[in-house]
This record gives structure tokens, C-alpha cells and sequence, in this order.
């Protein structure tokens, strides 16, 4: 049986679904657990996908998510879409496998324009292993010099693709910042026990976390968020079978995590203070139940891909907010794109005072 949804009743699922509400069946405890549910979580800015993990873990510290990230229970690569993200560490293979390799396909164009050849790519991915190998850690810097060492152009772009390349291969990943350096690893050695499933598996696992996290969606926004093709995005939700309904928003046919259904649906008039580049925007195409279009340009100015911190009241962007972090507290500019009254102006200002408590410091606004 399809259940047919207003808009504002799959917004409120769809915000459930992202962990910013309560969930009547995931109740993660730490950094391992919500990567997991998420399969993949935007990080190609560092402090963004932090806090994107810190406002799902209240009461938790940006030290402590960079503790558990030391750990291993998550990393950073390319699993899809030529973009970071966060994935389980022992999934990182597999995803590589079958999402990734999508974008190597890609590869020989970029690296023509770029002046680079395959043996180029591939021989910078075999310098790397060897100077990582037995449980090596070098920063972006110290890669970079360690392939013009061996006689490769890194000018431009070209650095940047050739250590892209290396972690699109599965040779390495990003580890844990040091200080402000970005670094890498062997993948191979920082997850020495992947998991393997089978393709159909890999596509089911795919489907079922990506429906569960940002539910009801389509098989198009599956698609567009692993960048498969919508045959397989279709393949992994056949292969997800009952952990998924079926559902109708606003008259389009759609999926969503069935232990939803019995979920609240009534809109609730909570804050968040979200980072720029999270799941809550960047997981969907069509952002139009989270965000009027009136307002597109704030967030996303020029269209230009760099997405501004948001304020979302009642699952709605409202404003949005900058920050600047100093060794003696954190100063925070909003710019309300709805107006504020006086309460809810405390309210987001109790929700940044969460985010000032992640980062152990005091805060300043700066209206």
C-alpha cells in the first residue's frame, strides 16, 4: 500500500531521516554509527563535515569527533561524484568499487587537458604506495614533493588530480589532519579488514542507507547522489525489498525507510544551525521543500557550488551564518533571510551556543 504525503508531512520524515529529529529506530552513540547510517556524508571541507557529525552527537566535541576519526572509525575519500566525503572505514573499498570507479572512467579527458598521460597517473599512484608503505603518513605537502622527486609534473591542477587519482585507485585515503595539514595513507593499511560484499549487494546497502538518511526520495536522487545509473540505483532499491515503502509526495512516487511510517508527521518548530556543505542541503537535487528558491543565492551565491551555513527553522532555511574562530572565541555573523522575532532570534543563538560548546570556546555574535 502507498501512503500519500503532503509536502510538509515528507519534510518532516525527510528531517527524521537526517538525524536533525528523532528517530524511532536510530539512536547513534558516536562517529561510527552515523557515518554508517548516512553511507556517505558531504566532507570535502573539513570543519563542515566535523560539525556535520557534532550536531547529530549533542553533547560531543569537536576534539571528540577528531579523536574517534584518529580511531578509524570513519575516513575521507572520493567514493562518488569526484567529491569528499566521510564513509565507514571498512566500506571504503567496496564503495571505490562500485561508485568510484564511475569517475575513473573520466579520468584519461582531465588528465589530456591537464597534459598528463594514464602512465603518469598510474606511476604517481605506485610512487605514493611505495612511500606510504608500512604504515607511512605523509601531509599534501610531502606527497606533492614526493612525486616531483620522482620526476612528476604537480604545477596547476596537476597535483591535485594525480593525488585524486591515487585515492580514486584505492591505493590511498585521506587520514586525519595533522594541525591543519591534510594527510594520507595507504587504504590498504588503514583498513586492513574491508568488508566485500557482492555487487547487488553493494547496490541494496547503497539504496537502503541512502533512502534511510534522506527519505522519501526517488530512484533519480539515488542516482544523482552515488552517481550511478538510475538502473542500478533501481537494482538497489529492488535489492533493499522491505526495509523500504513506498510512498506519494505531492503526487510523485517515491521511497522512504519504512520504520517511518509509523513516524510523526506533524511539522515541528525546531532550530538548527547547520554547516554549509551537509547532507541536509547537498543530498538532494530538488531542495525545494528545504529551501524557497527566493533564497537560493544566499546560500549558494552565483550558483558557484560553495553552499553557506544555514539556519533552519521547522526543517525551513531562515538564514544563514559565518564564523569566525579566533584563540579566544568563536564570532558568529547571522543574516536572517526571513525576519526574526525576538524569539526566535534566542533560539538560534541557543543553537550557535551549542556549536561554540563543540568548539570549546565562548561566543560572540555579531548581528
Amino acid at each position: 500500500m502507498t501512503v500519500r504525503l503532503t509536502g510538509a508531512e515528507a519534510l518532516a520524515l525527510r528531517m527524521t531521516s537526517l538525524l536533525l529529529r528523532p528517530h524511532p529506530a536510530a539512536r547513534p552513540s558516536g562517529v561510527a554509527e552515523v557515518v554508517e547510517w548516512f553511507g556517505a556524508m558531504q566532507a570535502q571541507d573539513v570543519a563542515s563535515g566535523e560539525w556535520s557529525l557534532g550536531v547529530r552527537l549533542p553533547g560531543r566535541t569537536q576534539a571528540d569527533v577528531r579523536t574517534a576519526l584518529e580511531r578509524r572509525e570513519a575516513l575521507r575519500t572520493w567514493p562518488m561524484r569526484g567529491t569528499v566525503h566521510l564513509v565507514p572505514s571498512r566500506d571504503a573499498h567496496w564503495m571505490l568499487a562500485v561508485t568510484g570507479v564511475r569517475m575513473l572512467a573520466s579520468a584519461a579527458t582531465r588528465q589530456a587537458q591537464l597534459g598528463l598521460t594514464a602512465a603518469d597517473a598510474d606511476r604517481a599512484a605506485d610512487v605514493l604506495g611505495a612511500a606510504l608503505a608500512g604504515g607511512g603518513r605523509l601531509t599534501r605537502a610531502e606527497c606533492l614533493d614526493t612525486l616531483r622527486a620522482a620526476g612528476l609534473d604537480t604545477a596547476g591542477q596537476r597535483g591535485y588530480h594525480l593525488l585524486w587519482y591515487a585515492s580514486q585507485r584505492g591505493v590511498t585515503c585521506i587520514a586525519p589532519q595533522v594541525g591543519k595539514e591534510q594527510t594520507f595513507a595507504l587504504l590498504d593499511e588503514w583498513v586492513p579488514e574491508p568488508r566485500r560484499p557482492e555487487r547487488d549487494e553493494a547496490l541494496g546497502i547503497l539504496a537502503r542507507r541512502y533512502v534511510r538518511s534522506h527519505g522519501p526520495v526517488t530512484a533519480h536522487d539515488l542516482a544523482r547522489w552515488t552517481g550511478l545509473t538510475v538502473t542500478d540505483a533501481r537494482r538497489g532499491l529492488a535489492v533493499a525489498g522491505d526495509a523500504l515503502a513506498p510512498v506519494e509526495v505531492d503526487g510523485v512516487a517515491a521511497v522512504v525507510d519504512a520504520a517511518l511510517l509509523d513516524a510523526p508527521r506533524e511539522p515541528v518548530d525546531d532550530v538548527h544551525t547547520l554547516p554549509g556543505f551537509d547532507e541536509y542541503l547537498l543530498g538532494f537535487r530538488d531542495r525545494s521543500l528545504m529551501l524557497d528558491p527566493a533564497h537560493a543565492n544566499a546560500v549558494v551565491p552565483g550558483n558557484n557550488g560553495i553552499f553557506q551555513s544555514t539556519v533552519v527553522r521547522g526543517g525551513r532555511v531562515v538564514g544563514i551564518w559565518k564564523r569566525t574562530i579566533g584563540k579566544r572565541a568563536v564570532t558568529v555573523t547571522v543574516q536572517q533571510l526571513t525576519p526574526f522575532d525576538a524569539a526566535l532570534r534566542s533560539r538560534v543563538e541557543s543553537a550557535l551556543a551549542g556549536y561554540a560548546d563543540y568548539l570549546g570556546l565562548p561566543l560572540r555574535h555579531s548581528w
